[in-house]
């Protein structure tokens, strides 16, 4: 197991470096993107996916490392947070995941034609808090390597290009700076492109794009017990071949899956809201969530064949088109209306 792991590690510092490096560190991309594109490039090496003896490591990173990160991913949220603007917040946040889940589900299955688990996969990242909650909903659903990679893939293209556009935009919408920043925590993608599209448009906008943004991620939680229900209910591609094929054919259904890591995102928000954790424990757990993150991306890059990538074709990337295009026009009619 442990030479899995050990791989995991280094494309793990790897990452975190050239996140780090001048010209890259403003661009506001994860290390998890970093772990999980050098992942994908060892994982294809002639030399990489001769490495049996690292299968087990990687399975525990894409498992029990995965879950742990998102876990410890709660120490980063209280319940004040929640609360701080008002229930307004939690009903635009709510509307804008509601919208995006159902919109691109629809749109990536009966219209483009998509497999379930990329279309699901894409729309979470997009309506939640991008590749997080690929992660996790990928952990929940346990889908394909190449599905989640994908998924992530149209986070960070339409993600920085929300990064880039919203300060633009902002002289342009006549927005108060503050309602701007609502705008921006309900509809950009990940959490470091929100602080730094806040950050560009002014102190008020970045206060409130955060507390938006981490009532939006708090909102993961509901979805994965929501739709790890659903997910048992939906009929799987080998389910309707096997009915296809067999009149009458009985299908096993499947085992309940219930997302314990979930539960335990919600425990940790609650330490974290009444409990004043020394700065230095406080700081070393939230690290060690993020550093679990990024070893089970870069274990899910080495898992991704690029093969299978191609097989997916372009369909995804039009999907997180479409839900970028609903995002900033829809989104910011919902901020104007619900919370101007």
């Amino acid at each position: 197991m442990w030479q899995g792991l050990v791989l995991c590690a280094l494309l793990t510092l790897a990452g975190q470096v050239i996140s780090r490096l001048p010209g890259i560190s403003e661009t506001g991309i994860s290390p998890l993107v970093f772990a999980l594109l050098l992942g994908i490039i060892v994982g294809n090496l002639p030399l990489g996916r001769t490495l049996e003896s690292s299968h087990k490591g990687l399975a525990f990173a894409t498992r029990w490392l995965l879950r742990g990160g998102i876990v410890l991913f709660g120490l980063s949220l209280t319940f004040a947070q929640v609360v701080g603007l008002g229930p307004k917040v939690l009903l635009l946040d709510a509307l804008v995941i509601t919208a995006v889940l159902v919109s691109g589900y629809q749109i990536g299955t009966r219209v483009l034609g998509m497999d379930r688990e990329t279309t699901l996969l894409t729309s979470a990242g997009s309506a939640i808090c991008g590749a997080a909650a690929v992660l996790a909903t990928e952990s929940t659903i346990r889908s394909r390597p190449a599905a989640a990679s994908m998924a992530v893939a149209t986070v960070v293209l339409f993600g920085s290009l929300a990064m880039l556009t919203y300060p633009l935009l902002y002289p342009w919408l006549g927005m108060e700076e503050g309602l701007f920043g609502v705008y921006i925590g309900a509809t950009i993608h990940e959490v470091a492109q929100v602080v730094a599209a806040g950050d560009a448009v002014g102190p008020d906008a970045l206060a409130n794009a955060v507390i938006v943004k981490l009532v939006r991620v708090m909102l993961l939680v509901p979805f994965l017990l929501i739709v790890g229900q659903w997910w048992l209910r939906q009929p799987s591609e080998a389910d309707a071949a096997t009915l296809d094929g067999q009149a009458g054919g009985q299908v096993e259904k499947a085992k309940l899956v219930i997302p314990w890591f979930a539960l335990g995102f919600i425990v940790m928000v609650g330490v974290n809201s009444v409990i004043s954790l020394p700065a230095p424990l406080h700081a070393a757990l939230v690290l060690g969530g993020q550093i679990a993150l990024t070893m089970a991306m870069a274990a899910l890059g080495i898992n991704t064949r690029i093969s299978r990538l191609k097989a997916l074709g372009i369909k995804p990337f039009l999907l997180a088109l479409i839900l970028f295009v609903l995002l900033v026009v829809g989104g910011g009619l919902a901020s104007a209306v619900l919370m101007g």
